[in-house]
């Protein structure tokens, strides 16, 4: 029965281990980014979103077993037109009041090579929540001049719009439409280390 409680206790340990090794990384937004692109006419708009934030909780010796949570607020989209920016966070569009976030929670981290990774989660935006999965570069870790440790990752990837429920559009007198159905995402991304707090008494 010893010999039994002693491999239990040796096996509760070492399940925990990969979690007590993860650190968790947060989002430094001034040296971030979180942008897109859709074509309007003949031409390509961009914008970005100015709130947002997010964790990657990741053990360097288990990449896989990364945990990555993001979240962006609706109403800070920026395409840096007033009027447009306003008709995107209203009906027709995105309905930032009644859909004030979107976010992403991974469920599952697959190596695709070297520094890559196929991010699989759930994306929830407009209302509408879809599997996804999210190819991610990883940038590296390192120290700022001033010691702070920071890493570093990057995703590039295309949505249909219209997946979400954005179908807004118009047709034109010459034919097609407005405003093309893929928007291309852009997330850049430095973090830095998430120091532990520091015990209340000694």
């Amino acid at each position: 029965m010893i010999r039994k409680l002693s491999l239990a206790a040796a096996a509760a340990m070492l399940a925990a281990s990969p979690v007590l090794a993860a650190d968790t990384w947060v989002i430094d937004k001034s040296h971030s980014e979180a942008s897109f692109q859709i074509r309007h006419l003949m031409s390509k708009v961009r914008g970005h979103f100015n709130d947002y934030a997010g964790t990657v909780t990741v053990d360097p010796a288990r990449p896989e077993s990364a945990v990555v949570e993001f979240t962006l607020k609706s109403a800070s989209i920026d395409t840096d037109n007033e009027m447009r920016d306003k008709d995107l966070r209203g009906a027709n569009f995105f309905e930032a009041e009644k859909f004030p976030e979107i976010t992403f929670k991974s469920t599952g981290v697959k190596s695709t090579g070297k520094d890559k990774y196929d991010v699989a989660g759930t994306l929830t935006m407009h209302g509408v929540s879809k599997e996804v999965t999210l190819p991610v570069q990883f940038l590296g870790f390192g120290k700022d001049p001033w010691g702070n440790e920071r890493a570093g990752f990057s995703i590039d990837v295309t949505l249909n719009r219209k997946d979400y429920g954005l179908i807004y559009n118009k047709t034109l007198d010459t034919g097609g439409a407005l405003l093309g159905d893929d928007v291309a995402v852009s997330i850049n991304l430095e973090t830095t280390k998430k120091k532990e707090a520091a015990a209340a008494t000694k």
